[in-house]
């Protein structure tokens, strides 16, 4: 059994939770919140008796063997080193960090204490996602890659009208990028390594974020398409486009439905059964890792990660976002 403490008390975490109840190794045993009162209604809505205001504290603690860090993407950084120096292992929410400066020293301090730091990447983890790259040779050269993800945010709605919540604030390291564009960018570095170019433009937002974006990325002999926005929405499916063939994934981000379409026009469904909540198989995956006793992922490797940041980085250059964590 592998106890997990949990830093972030909001709606993701409560979804990551649902998911991991379905990993029979998997067990709650602390609640991380800066206030008394926060942390306590939240363990006390999934029977944990163990709360903590104080972040030190709990990754000092011998009651957890491991974390999810689910809070704002400028604090991934400073609260997971502080549970990988007190040597525990680290399930980090996706954008893992702000930039590649700090993924660096985050993946220095796991290696130096020996310890498992994944992101929490679903898409790549998926059973529909080994599908794809299992069935990737049946559309013979791939040429283009293009990836969709376009989700209009309840929250643009409250900064259209004046109130600037978090997923919105450059201190938080936030915005369409970040949220939502990076499922997109990630899955594709996994299939196909570093790009050899990046070229972005973007709508920036006056709060200093992005609000929606497209990135053209080159390689040696295709090319990758990413769009990308919390301001519109799009019901467009991804697909990997080959001189035979072509696959079609419904939704990038939880990849429910995969089919290859030859160029024939016959249609081979090639989906593998998978559980609703996606977040089931990060979960799963993380928790299989430490019982292995291995201290990265094959899959949401620190190479991957890195290269996804870099892209990440290179693309926030372009449009213009500033974090304030850029400049330490």
């Amino acid at each position: 059994m592998v106890r997990f403490g949990i830093v972030g008390t909001n709606w993701i975490t409560e979804k990551f939770l649902d998911g991991a109840s379905l990993v029979e190794d998997f067990s709650l045993n602390a609640v991380y919140s800066r206030t008394s009162d926060k942390a306590e209604e939240f363990a006390k809505k999934y029977g944990v008796e163990n709360t903590f205001t104080d972040l030190e504290s709990m990754a000092k603690s011998d009651l957890i063997d491991a974390v999810y860090i689910a809070s704002p993407n400028s604090l991934h950084s400073e609260q997971a080193q502080a549970f990988l120096r007190n040597k525990k292992h680290v399930l980090c929410e996706k954008p893992i960090a702000s930039n590649s400066s700090e993924l660096k020293q985050m993946i220095y301090t796991a290696q130096e204490h020996g310890v498992l730091l994944m992101e929490a990447m679903k898409s790549t983890v998926l059973p529909n996602f080994q599908r794809v790259q299992e069935n990737l040779h049946k559309i013979g050269k791939v040429r283009r890659y293009f990836a969709n993800y376009c989700q209009y945010s309840s929250r643009y709605d409250a900064y259209k009208e004046g109130t600037v919540l978090n997923a919105f604030k450059p201190e938080f390291s936030n915005g369409a990028l970040m949220d939502i564009g990076i499922y997109s960018i990630y899955p594709l570095v996994v299939l196909f390594g570093r790009p050899t170019q990046v070229q972005a433009n973007g709508f920036m937002l006056e709060s200093g974020v992005d609000g929606e974006g497209s990135v053209l990325l080159t390689y040696e002999d295709m090319e990758a398409v990413v769009m990308y926005s919390k301001i519109t929405d799009s019901s467009l499916p991804s697909e990997i486009q080959g001189e035979s063939g072509n696959i079609r994934i419904d939704r990038i981000s939880t990849q429910e439905i995969v089919e290859i379409i030859s160029r024939d026009g016959s249609i081979e469904d090639i989906s593998a059964e998978q559980v609703s909540n996606a977040m089931y198989y990060e979960a799963r995956e993380f928790v299989d890792l430490i019982l292995a006793g291995k201290i990265e992922s094959d899959k949401n490797t620190y190479e991957n990660s890195l290269i996804v940041v870099e892209i990440l980085d290179e693309v926030r250059k372009q449009i213009g976002v500033v974090f304030p964590s850029d400049g330490i």
